[in-house]
């Protein structure tokens, strides 16, 4: 079985049990998915869809985030951590769009890693779920299952992401990152993954190591 017919198999296998993958942070307007996975980095999507629900009541529109009070947004998205710098990026990519975009997302990699606190994670979930392009989303569950079930061997997310584009169907990109994502939560979970109840355990390496060293100590 090669790389690329093992993703099909795992994509094909996890649509069973999480039949409608789909980003699983929280927004109406497209600067809101922005600002929401700006807020998700190194942290959680449940933490950050608690905070942007008051969020984005309090800031309703760009300009109320360009304009905001730079110490008062930090208290608002505290909980999220690295706040100051968070905050910061939040209301310099706001003003940014007002005056070079007129309010709009740009439509590119090289564009949206160009605004403060944009990397090609956050780019790609942008181009993924406003712009329909599809796209390989690292995240850490992505991370932590490519090299788990034997797709890479890498902790660089920009490595992961260029090698993931050589083995998954172009097609699939987006489907498969939020899988990882979907999967990451529920079974493949970082400190005690459910490797006996996974359904994807018959083709991953992990697994397999983790069976032969059980093996090999009885």
């Amino acid at each position: 079985m090669t790389k690329t017919q093992k993703a099909i198999y795992v994509i094909e296998k996890l649509l069973e049990i999480y039949p409608e993958p789909k980003c699983t942070l929280d927004y109406n307007k497209p600067y809101e998915l922005l600002i929401a996975t700006i807020l998700a980095a190194q942290s959680t999507d449940e933490r950050v869809n608690k905070i942007t629900t008051k969020l984005f009541k309090k800031y309703p529109t760009l300009e109320h985030f360009a304009n905001a009070n730079l110490e008062e947004l930090e208290r608002d998205i505290k909980p999220v951590g690295f706040y100051k710098n968070k905050a910061k990026s939040i209301k310099e990519t706001a003003k940014i769009l007002i005056d070079k975009y007129n309010g709009a997302l740009p439509d590119s990699i090289e564009a949206l890693t160009k605004l403060k606190g944009v990397g090609r994670k956050t780019a790609n979930v942008i181009m993924a779920n406003i712009f329909g392009v599809p796209s390989i989303i690292v995240d850490t569950h992505c991370m932590r299952l490519s090299n788990r079930i034997g797709f890479v061997k890498s902790k660089d997310p920009d490595k992961i992401e260029f090698e993931l584009r050589k083995i998954v169907p172009f097609d699939m990109y987006t489907t498969f990152s939020n899988l990882m994502v979907y999967h990451g939560r529920a079974t493949c979970k970082a400190r005690k993954p459910k490797c006996s109840e996974c359904i994807i355990n018959n083709v991953c390496d992990f697994y397999k190591r983790l069976s032969n060293d059980i093996i090999l100590n009885v």
